[in-house]
């Protein structure tokens, strides 16, 4: 077994769970710093799981097929909230359409992929590498940054972090995992229990793959005890909603101003997969998003930290134009993309609106490839090489 796959296969490379000995620091190194090539910017992403319906959070509130395909779970023209004279926002997003007026808010349609898949784990698979949809990957584009970006390099894996208990595949590298964070200090305390003592009458230079192991987990225990001790050091002032993504975000805000040197955060939140009695679902996740990324910005806002944190926000698919009949909506394909804040110019509705004249199966065509937006922030605003991150080239986009 090489080292890769012993790292991969190992339930003890879970941040949450990890459990090592302090003998181990021996192997780590304390330069800090920021990222080789790195902008000094840091990316948010906030994934909405489940498949979130892009054609009743972005509304073409202008086009009668949009009507005539939902005849009781469309959006009335009323209620939208307008961005320009073709599409508007749901109106629970009131507090996005807020940062829209500010010039914090760029959106982008008919974001997808060639050839796109319906399942809910195949697709987040391909978000989550960027990956051809024929094309299987065990590595996460976030954790080939990292492997990038630490080359050579002193290995933290702080830099990137998912603010939860499990780590996804979009933080899993070749050489280096993120961390996932969900309680600094209780991934601390987990790091320094009782089993500590006995693995540190463990064998651990016996094989190459166990010796390269455990100096993964030192790194890592390193960081968990690094990311507790400079969390203590910045509350927030601000109010987040007491919900799952506005707990997730005050934390991700609590690290930056912290000085928590991380480049990428990775925030999950659930309910998306809209089949039954969608409205009603819709409109509290979408109320809930937006009121967290509201109290977030204007956090960053006060923080004078606004300018350099971008936050993007996506979901696996989009769902089908056709409403079913059980007022909700089936999987579909592509979907719409919201980048926030960051410091760049020209905040606004970037393409067009989706066809609903030129429909492929029933669903929306994509036009923009979600590699193109991976590729310009990795190159342009992380200042990294997109290219040996993604595998190729994608033509990038002007929102950089």
């Amino acid at each position: 077994m090489n080292r890769r796959d012993f790292l991969q296969q190992s339930a003890l490379t879970t941040a949450g769970t990890l459990l090592i000995p302090h003998f181990l620091k021996a192997y780590e190194t304390q330069a800090m710093g920021q990222l080789p090539g790195s902008t000094g910017k840091i990316l948010v992403i906030v994934q909405l799981s489940g498949g979130n319906d892009g054609l009743n959070t972005v509304i073409p509130f202008r086009n009668d097929i949009y009507y005539r395909e939902r005849p009781t779970i469309a959006i009335r023209p009323e209620k939208v909230l307008p961005l320009n004279d073709e599409i508007g926002l749901h109106p629970a997003m009131g507090s996005l359409k807020a940062l829209y007026d500010e010039g914090l808010v760029t959106v982008i349609n008919n974001v997808g992929y060639p050839n796109p898949d319906r399942s809910h784990f195949r697709s987040m698979d391909i978000w989550q590498t960027a990956s051809d949809s024929d094309q299987y990957l065990h590595t996460g584009w976030i954790g080939r940054y990292l492997d990038a970006a630490c080359a050579g390099k002193t290995q933290q894996p702080f830099r990137t972090i998912e603010v939860d208990d499990t780590l996804s595949l979009a933080l899993k590298g070749n050489n280096l995992n993120g961390m996932a964070v969900l309680d600094p200090k209780k991934l601390y305390n987990q790091t320094r229990s009782g089993l500590v003592t006995k693995l540190g009458q463990a064998h651990h230079d016996e094989h190459e793959s166990v010796s390269y192991l455990y100096k993964t987990l030192a790194e890592t225990v390193s960081s968990a005890e690094y990311v507790y001790d400079k969390a203590k050091i910045q509350t927030s002032s601000t109010t987040y909603p007491n919900h799952e993504l506005g707990n997730r975000l005050k934390t991700v805000s609590q690290f930056i101003q912290s000085g928590v040197e991380t480049s990428v955060y990775y925030i999950s939140i659930s309910g998306f997969d809209t089949h039954i009695n969608q409205p009603g679902q819709q409109e509290r996740l979408l109320g809930q998003y937006a009121e967290a990324v509201g109290a977030f910005m204007t956090d960053l806002k006060a923080a004078n930290r606004q300018n350099d944190v971008l936050l993007m926000t996506f979901s696996e698919f989009g769902r089908r134009v056709k409403q079913n009949a059980s007022n909700g909506t089936d999987h579909g394909t592509a979907n719409n993309v919201f980048l926030i804040g960051g410091g760049m110019p020209s905040r606004r509705v970037l393409n067009e609106a989706p066809n609903l004249t030129a429909l492929t199966d029933g669903d929306l065509t994509y036009s923009v490839d979600f590699r193109q937006i991976y590729a310009t922030l990795l190159r342009d605003y992380l200042g990294t090489d997109d290219v040996t991150i993604l595998g190729r080239k994608f033509e990038s986009l002007k929102i950089v």
